[in-house]
């Protein structure tokens, strides 16, 4: 099991996003694929706090349920990037 874990949307394009980033970072992460209706999303809700896609957490940093592609991508780049990891 690795220690980023992203709730995706198969199609999302924000996910992807997300996903070309943890795959260009060669990072191992797990894949959890959340339901299209937002009201059945109850397990990205629990991590989270609200129900949108993509969702990381990072059990090695502590991070728990960050959302928004952008802040993730900016995450993954400061935390593993070059200059970070």
């Amino acid at each position: 099991m690795a220690d980023i874990t992203l709730y995706d949307l198969p199609g999302c394009p924000f996910c992807r996003m997300v996903r070309s980033k943890l795959d260009e970072l060669g990072l191992e992460y797990d894949t959890i694929d959340v339901p299209r209706s937002h009201a059945a999303r109850t397990e990205v809700q629990q991590v989270s706090g609200q129900t949108g896609v993509p969702v990381i957490t990072d059990e090695a940093h502590g991070v728990e349920g960050m959302p928004e592609s952008s802040d993730i991508i900016e995450y993954l780049e400061e935390t593993y990037g070059e200059n970070g990891a």
